[in-house]
């Protein structure tokens, strides 16, 4: 190669490093820019049926105290056996099944912080859609007290109204997004993304711990009065639609 065409050659691997700079700047200025999506509304629809309560749950209870731990334990463990004896006689999958719960028995102290005994609780659910029957059974244990009394729905009314109420509450979001539209002055809408939930509320009576108590032991034999009353369950339907 003669010096010359050397000599080109290195003039023009310089020029080109030194428009390279300017090559990549232009390009990183004429980039283009997001432009913002316009039309877009957000918005969501509620709706709310109300259903008759078909479950039904009963907690029953037992308190005991006494000098020696192991006592104590011994005597809750028969009362709550006592009461599941007498549930199993009318036992049944889906109307009236039953399920032990928290069992404690803790460390008693006086006013001087000083051990002087132990004392101990156990609870026992009986829960299901024969509410008549499990009002028959609460008057049958003697060996423990009503505890706390709620209704419910059962999984299987739960699931057959929450069709019924996602149903509603879409229709309303359809609703709603058309007449939006048209009021914004779009001829329609197109959905861009939407969420479904459901929720059921479960309000139980009040029914203090005292006073259950007390109505056990003025009659072991009476049925415990029922009275479900309804529920409610929500569906909401929450979004973004595309006006056009």
């Amino acid at each position: 190669m003669s010096l010359v065409h050397r000599l080109a050659t290195r003039r023009w691997a310089v020029l080109s490093l030194a428009l390279s700079p300017v090559v990549l700047a232009a390009a990183e200025t004429t980039a283009p820019v997001a432009t913002p999506v316009q039309g877009v509304l957000t918005l969501n629809a509620t709706a709310t049926v109300d259903v008759p309560q078909d479950w039904m749950m009963l907690t029953l209870s037992v308190n005991r105290e006494g000098t020696d731990a192991g006592a104590v334990q011994t005597q809750l463990k028969q009362a709550v056996d006592a009461a599941v004896a007498e549930a199993r006689r009318v036992a049944k999958p889906g109307q009236v099944e039953i399920q032990t719960g928290a069992f404690s028995v803790q460390p008693r102290y006086n006013q001087k912080g000083q051990l002087n005994g132990w004392q101990g609780r156990t609870e026992l659910t009986i829960e299901g859609r024969e509410m008549a029957t499990i009002a028959q059974l609460s008057g049958r244990i003697s060996s423990m007290t009503i505890a706390r009394v709620e209704y419910g729905l059962s999984r299987e009314a739960r699931e057959k109204v929450e069709g019924e109420v996602s149903a509603q509450a879409v229709a309303r979001f359809r609703a709603r997004a058309g007449d939006l539209a048209k009021q914004f002055g779009y001829g329609g809408y197109a959905i861009r993304e939407v969420n479904v939930s459901t929720d059921g509320a479960v309000v139980p009576p009040p029914m203090p711990y005292a006073r259950a108590g007390m109505m056990k032991a003025e009659s072991a034999d009476m049925a415990l009065p029922t009275e479900p009353g309804k529920g409610s369950v929500t569906a909401n339907v929450s979004g973004s639609v595309q006006m056009k």
